[in-house]
């Protein structure tokens, strides 16, 4: 296989999986709800604000993210070929900080709207993102960049 024509994918899809999942999550609350109503204003408020805080670091992980990708002059696109290996900004903590900020972004929903499908629709995203989205493009990379991927795979954690 040409290391230059190697896609990670054929379609950009994790977007679209974090989305669905989104949408599944607020369904079943409706559905099956499992939300727990708090007993005080102050508590309701406070989970509230983490929640908000959750999305707000979530769109900001991600937006940095695409932002050091277009400044390092390669894709944002996952089902397009990296023309660089970027290891800086956010990519030094985890080498998927996109998907990792949709997550969170799921998780923050999760608490405003006190519903429990979130957290778990979110696990199985993760799960579901890790095999087929993130192992692709690891593939990717790997063919793109070699040595240089497999050393920076060492000192990066793929979520966390």
């Amino acid at each position: 296989m040409n290391a230059y024509r190697a896609k990670s994918m054929r379609y950009p899809w994790p977007f679209a999986l974090h989305g669905f999942a989104s949408l599944a999550a607020l369904a079943l609350g409706r559905i099956l709800p499992m939300a727990h109503e708090p007993d005080a204003r102050l508590t309701t408020w406070a989970i509230w604000s983490i929640g908000a805080l959750v999305i707000v670091a979530g769109v900001v992980l991600s937006l940095w993210a695409v932002r050091t990708l277009l400044d390092r002059h390669t894709t944002v696109l996952p089902n397009r070929c990296s023309s660089h290996l970027v290891t800086c900004g956010p990519f030094r903590y985890t080498r998927n900080p996109i998907y990792l900020g949709y997550t969170l972004i799921m998780a923050g929903i999760g608490l405003i709207t006190m519903n429990a499908w979130f957290f778990i629709i979110a696990t199985g995203t993760v799960i579901f993102t890790t095999l087929f989205a993130v192992k692709a493009e690891e593939r990717h990379l790997h063919s793109r960049f070699g040595f240089e991927f497999e050393r920076y795979c060492r000192s990066t954690s793929r979520w966390i």
